[in-house]
């Protein structure tokens, strides 16, 4: 019963949600890719509902950096002032944009859901134009393939008909694969940003039986994020953060995000999100081990939905490595 709850859930969601997204922007707006000085790398595993068989699992790889960027060591926010914070007010003074420059990445993503397992690989580019002193615009797309699987083997029909017309009448792996497109804006300076971005843009129902459709992942996901930062002092930065989901047929979600950092160090932070299908809130914390690691976890609790005795207990881990890290920066320049 619980397994057909879920993958009624995934037909309809189409991306997977993150808890940590505020971490890697990338994953959801491909304009985001060479925003920093150094390769970017993020491993994420997230295991939802833990405990619940059939429940969504959800791990994904993605590299992004900057290919023509020519800010080597040559502006006054190059390098660290011994004494003073590394990300503090007078980082944000001194913040000058950087010159316009190229971004690459590639993303590999893995969704399973009881019987059903969705994989996503792809690559994209962004250009970065400065605006102003301290302003720039990125424009990204990204382009690449989605797969879907559906095992009948692992599926139990109990007392029901086995060949539902569905999902077809053939035992083992069902595969199909489709394309994929996306584009998104990044509008960012020293302490905000804002952003717009698409995926899915190529609609399609997916087919297991030439009969039947099951499901639609492929309706145009879009989402809207934006954040500003704030000193508490000069040692505590606090950024919160929003994002708002969109995808077909008339299903949407609201992400408010704070977190609060404590020099170029560690970070703690608190989310909510509402849906029409699920809302729930979230813990985080993470840990900038050097200049080349960080860490971070997350644990998510569901609220407020019918499904709520079995929608619990969500784990979220972020592992970042920093590549060609010229300037020794223990976290991002720009803002989050």
């Amino acid at each position: 019963m619980f397994i057909l709850l879920t993958t009624g859930m995934v037909f309809s969601q189409s991306k997977p949600y993150y808890s940590q997204y505020i971490l890697n922007n990338y994953i959801l707006n491909p304009a985001v890719a060479g925003i920093e000085n150094y390769t970017d790398v993020k491993l994420s595993y997230r295991n939802q509902w833990a405990g619940i068989e059939g429940a969504p699992v959800t791990s994904y790889f993605s590299v992004h950096g900057p290919i023509g960027k020519s800010d080597y060591k040559t502006s006054a926010t190059s390098f660290e002032v011994p004494g003073e914070n590394p990300r503090g007010k007078k980082f944000s003074d001194r913040y000058t944009a950087p010159d316009a420059h190229h971004g690459l990445g590639v993303t590999a993503l893995n969704d399973k859901t009881g019987f059903i397992n969705r994989w996503s690989t792809y690559a994209s580019y962004a250009y970065h134009q400065p605006l102003s002193v301290a302003t720039t615009l990125s424009a990204g797309v990204n382009m690449g393939v989605t797969g879907f699987n559906l095992d009948r083997t692992k599926i139990n029909f109990a007392d029901l008909d086995p060949n539902d017309p569905a999902i077809g009448f053939i035992n083992g792996d069902v595969k199909i694969i489709k394309p994929e497109l996306g584009a998104g804006l990044w509008l960012y300076g020293a302490d905000y940003f804002a952003g717009l971005s698409v995926q899915n843009i190529l609609p399609g129902a997916v087919k297991f039986n030439a009969g039947a459709t099951a499901g639609n992942y492929f309706s145009p996901n879009y989402f809207l994020t934006g954040g500003y930062r704030f000193f508490l002092t000069d040692e505590v930065s606090a950024l919160p953060s929003v994002m708002m989901q969109y995808m077909q047929p008339q299903l949407y979600g609201l992400h408010s995000n704070v977190k609060l950092q404590y020099l170029d160090k560690l970070w703690v932070g608190g989310s909510y999100h509402y849906s029409d299908l699920i809302s729930g809130y979230s813990a985080m914390a993470g840990f900038n081990v050097s200049n080349t690691f960080n860490i971070s976890y997350a644990y998510e609790n569901s609220i407020g939905s019918q499904y709520k005795i079995f929608t619990k207990n969500t784990h979220e881990i972020v592992l970042g490595f920093l590549l060609g890290n010229k300037y020794g920066d223990f976290c991002p320049r720009n803002v989050w």
